[in-house]
């Protein structure tokens, strides 16, 4: 405890106090504008200028993402401020003590400049200082300026088709939601990056033409405080003062030289994956054939007269051999490249590649791309997002990915939802158009287009904007395409919930639910393999019932391991275990259902032609027994509808499953229950019996 407590409290304590030392030095650059400095002092933040330089411009060429070094913009500022203020503390230091300046790096570089002694090393020094502003800003600054005002633009211009591409990605499932968001950020942090660059380059112009204002006052003014204050003669006062200020400006643009140069490098590379000398080596190193012409250029000119041939047949030479080592590599990875395909063309003469197909998948006409186009004001992408997570909430089930794409072989105009590449569902959409549903009832007539609702069924009509106000004031039901389309896909997920449910989603969510119900998932795996745990889980998402009490399901999968693994009697008692999750299904506000009853004769008839299958136990009735019964139910389900209520079917437990099967062929959406399933609580309402009907 006392260990943890001390670390905690070096942890917070330490930042803090990077914290304040970096908050200090921000502060005492501000002050050295003001504050004088001791020479010693001046030499040592003049050496950490050039470190720091120098790190800036490494960390750059050995970054492979920009985006690595987003602070560069700020450090831009800061090192920016910090040699000015440099600069103005040694000009205080240099014009106060004259040619008893002891600033060594000053007088160093000074020395090492200028070279010679008097007149001719002063102007050598002033014209190399002079060459150096001058390339530093009209080449280096400027470029690097202009390259960032464009990236900055770029980037903003393409900020919303990227965005659309990520949607797009993520959609189709070529990318995690994780993988996505990320892809985001990053985006969104080179937008940000790319205009403070644009902004920052600024600062280093700014930089270079104050350094020539500095120059200039340097020269002047020490040759007024030379001259008149310190009685010096004009000749002496000309060379104290101006190799001072050379050397003072060389020591300020060297490193504001090295910040240019990376501030260069940092946005010319915006393009690349890896680091500078990486990308030099791959590509200086593709071409085997420049080298064998550059040797060659190289021998010639040593052969003309007056060429230093003992300078030029070496660069030849070393030139040549680059270019056979080379040309000699680049043939051993083409013949391993064609051994390798080779390899694999054999192979694929014994094993095709299989692809696996797509889970879910939505494919449109062309005509229905914009749909998908944000940029056109589309929300289909954020709404098939949306309904996989409702899907999850409501049944329980993860829904992988939907991949959506275009499919030249549809009709424009056409769309079609796949389930590992076979068709379950599709429909028309007409653009710029609405459709208004007939919920039932008589309607006014509309003007438009007749058609039926793919999701339901009902009948609809494809009405212009013109006629969308009578339309929902006449009561139908109006939607525009984006809208049918993820109303159509939630059917798809639901009728077909079982199918979508694989054993690898099952692995997955058993090894999550294991974080905490490692007991239940340990026992159930014991007892049950994971395709006898999906027939289950398929066999209540069929009939629409959640999975997402996954607890409570694999819990009673235990209880009765030992008495049955039978997947029909399995499904019956986990739905007993869910009953007053599933009577809250259709009951209504007054926890009341609404049910039919069957006539006795009639459900033992049924019991008693149960057939077990592979899938599970049917009810194997005769057919002309089937289809009085099929008549029967029909007849008295429209019955209570057309007093305005939706019943279910309520019978015992051994007939539930196999009312069920005889029924699901002509009414899907039929919903059966047994006795065991109504749970406390729950109130039941008769409308009326089942008998068969005529033949």
């Amino acid at each position: 405890m006392a260990d943890t407590t001390l670390g905690t409290f070096r942890g917070v304590f330490g930042r803090q106090a990077g914290d304040i030392v970096l908050a200090l030095g921000v502060v005492l650059v501000v002050m050295m504008l003001i504050i004088p400095l001791p020479t010693i002092a001046l030499d040592l933040l003049m050496a950490m200028n050039l470190m720091i330089s120098l790190f800036i411009i490494l960390l750059v060429l050995y970054n492979k993402d920009p985006l690595e070094f987003s602070l560069f913009p700020t450090i831009l500022l800061i090192s920016t401020v910090f040699g000015l203020a440099l600069n103005v503390s040694s000009t205080r230091l240099i014009l106060g003590k004259g040619a008893a300046f002891d600033g060594r790096i000053v007088r160093a570089f000074a020395t090492f400049v200028v070279g010679s002694e008097g007149t001719q090393g002063l102007v050598i020094g002033l014209i190399i200082f002079i060459i150096l502003v001058v390339v530093q800003f009209m080449v280096i600054t400027k470029g690097a300026t202009r390259v960032s005002e464009v990236a900055a633009r770029f980037a903003l211009d393409g900020l919303p088709a990227k965005q659309i591409a990520i949607d797009s990605e993520y959609s189709s499932g070529a990318i995690t939601e994780d993988e996505a968001r990320g892809k985001k950020k990053h985006l969104d942090d080179s937008v940000n990056f790319y205009g403070s660059m644009d902004g920052a380059t600024k600062f280093i112009s700014g930089t270079v033409k104050v350094s020539i204002v500095i120059t200039l006052v340097n020269i002047v003014g020490g040759l007024i405080v030379g001259t008149s204050i310190h009685g010096e003669p004009l000749q002496q006062a000309l060379i104290t003062y101006v190799s001072l200020t050379i050397g003072d400006g060389l020591v300020s643009q060297v490193p504001i030289l090295l910040v240019s140069v990376a501030t260069g490098l940092i946005v010319t590379r915006s393009i690349s994956d890896g680091s500078f000398g990486s990308d030099v080596r791959y590509q200086f190193s593709r071409q085997s054939r420049i080298y064998y012409v550059g040797s060659t250029f190289m021998a010639l000119m040593g052969l003309l007269p007056g060429f230093p041939w003992y300078l030029m047949f070496p660069l030849a030479g070393v030139t040549g051999f680059l270019a056979y080592r080379l040309s000699r590599q680049g043939r051993e990875e083409l013949g391993a490249a064609k051994s390798e395909e080779r390899s694999a063309g054999a192979e694929a003469h014994e094993i095709s590649p299989i692809i696996p197909l797509d889970p879910v998948s939505l494919e449109l006409g062309f005509g229905l791309i914009p749909l998908v186009d944000k940029d056109q004001g589309a929300e289909l992408l954020e709404r098939v997002t949306r309904i996989r997570k409702e899907a999850a909430l409501d049944l329980g089930l993860v829904v992988p990915r939907i991949r959506i794409m275009d499919n030249m072989r549809l009709e424009p105009s056409e769309y079609a939802f796949k389930l590992r590449g076979t068709e379950v569902g599709g429909g028309i959409i007409r653009m710029g158009h609405y459709m208004a549903i007939n919920p039932g009832g008589d309607r006014d007539s509309l003007k438009g287009e007749a058609t039926v609702d793919p999701a339901f069924g009902l009948p609809a009509i494809w009405i212009s904007e013109s006629e969308r106000d009578k339309a929902e004031r006449a009561g139908y039901t109006v939607v525009d395409g984006p809208s049918i389309i993820a109303t159509h896909l939630t059917e798809i997920l639901k009728r077909h919930a079982g199918s979508i449910l694989g054993r690898q989603e099952i692995r997955s969510m058993l090894d999550t639910l294991r974080n905490d119900y490692s007991a239940v998932v340990d026992e159930v795996t014991k007892s049950f393999s994971l395709g006898e745990i999906q027939k289950v889980l398929q066999g209540l998402l069929r009939e629409q019932v959640s999975i997402r009490n996954l607890v409570a399901i694999l819990e009673t999968l235990g209880d009765f391991s030992s008495v049955s693994k039978d997947t029909s009697f399995l499904i019956e008692k986990s739905r007993q275990t869910l009953g007053r999750q599933i009577c809250l299904q259709y009951a209504d506000n007054e926890k009341l259902i609404s049910v039919l009853t069957i006539n006795p004769a009639i459900e033992k008839e049924i019991i008693d032609s149960r057939a077990e299958t592979m899938g599970g136990d049917i009810a194997a009735l005769s057919p002309d027994f089937h289809k009085r019964w099929i008549n029967g139910v029909a007849n008295t389900v429209k019955a209570t509808r057309d007093k305005g209520c939706w019943p279910v079917i309520l019978c015992s437990e051994s007939a539930r499953p196999l009312v069920r099967s005889s029924t699901v062929r002509e009414m899907p959406d039929l919903m059966v229950l047994s006795v065991p399933e109504i749970a406390e609580g729950i109130k039941i309402r008769s409308f009326g019996e089942i008998r068969l009907g005529e033949n």
